[in-house]
């Protein structure tokens, strides 16, 4: 990997900071909308599974805009007008520290946001909701950390806690979910030479029960996702990245009658980050889903994240 420049400014603690960062990454959360089911429950960025130095604090601004105009079942394109669109963010606190020997990474994320059903759904007319989302609480471990060799490797576990604003006769529409969830994580990271850098992230997914959706009750089966991100270093500042997600499973029950919605879904994803100052850096990225199964289709979606360390 190319050697890291940095402004004669930067304290030794913010250069370490900042190079480690511009490799690292942050996750975004899936919409909490479950008619949008399309992706993993926690989609992560390029350099998420490269962990910060142990001692630093790491504050983090996500914004998101999505929109969906076409519904897919079992491949098959619905017809009928119809328009969800989703306007989420997060608030994330992550901290690092040494705990026998290992890198862990203790964090709180909060999401909030607005879920916009515009066109009618099925026997579902307009409909939106918004407010806090379910909170989710969690951590990874780093089983290998290796920066001389570029090599990484670390296991996530969060929960997600039904603490969100939920409107039981809104169905699907909320921001909340009512329902506990378990999200696992396994990811590896490796450089490929000077410039390139290869994630492969594999989750699987496990959720409660909520029973009160639309005065009945309603079961998911677990769910698996593969992501995966080629990122280029542009310079010690910046970088792109190309990124693959694909969901599987997660089939549903509502009423005890099964929905026949498991997931096969695959979607890209386009980013760029730089840091404007030696300790802030900001994202940007453009994506969309290349095949649905089952679900909306994401037409775009629109990401921004700052990031700050402390």
């Amino acid at each position: 990997m190319r050697p890291y420049s940095l402004p004669m400014h930067c304290s030794p603690l913010s250069k370490k900071i900042r190079h480690v960062l511009a490799m690292a990454g942050a996750l975004t959360l899936s919409t909490t909308a479950t008619l949008t089911a399309n992706a993993a429950e926690i989609a992560t960025d390029p350099g998420d599974y490269v962990p910060l130095p142990e001692g630093s604090t790491l504050g983090l601004l996500y914004l998101q805009h999505a929109s969906r105009d076409s519904v897919y079942a079992n491949g098959d394109l619905l017809r009928g007008d119809t328009e969800l669109d989703t306007r989420i963010g997060l608030a994330r606190f992550i901290h690092y520290m040494d705990i026998g020997g290992y890198t862990v990474n203790p964090q709180i994320i909060l999401p909030f946001g607005r879920v916009e059903l515009k066109a009618p759904f099925g026997p579902m007319g307009p409909t939106s909701s918004s407010g806090m989302g379910d909170p989710m609480i969690g951590a990874t471990t780093w089983l290998v950390n290796n920066p001389d060799q570029q090599k990484w490797f670390g296991f996530s576990a969060f929960a997600s806690i039904p603490a969100g604003k939920y409107d039981a006769s809104n169905g699907p529409i909320n921001v909340g979910e009512n329902r506990w969830k378990g999200i696992f994580q396994a990811g590896y990271v490796t450089g490929l030479g000077e410039d390139f850098m290869l994630d492969v992230i594999a989750e699987y997914a496990t959720y409660g029960d909520n029973d009160d959706f639309i005065g009945t009750h309603r079961e998911q089966n677990d769910s698996q996702s593969l992501q995966t991100h080629f990122k280029y270093l542009l310079s010690p500042q910046s970088h792109l990245a190309l990124s693959y997600y694909h969901s599987f499973g997660g089939e549903t029950t509502v009423g005890g009658v099964r929905q026949d919605d498991v997931l096969d879904n695959s979607r890209w994803q386009a980013t760029f980050a730089t840091f404007v100052q030696p300790t802030l850096q900001l994202q940007m990225q453009y994506g969309q889903d290349i095949n649905v199964e089952n679900g909306f289709k994401e037409d775009q979606r629109i990401n921004v994240r700052v990031a700050k360390v402390f």
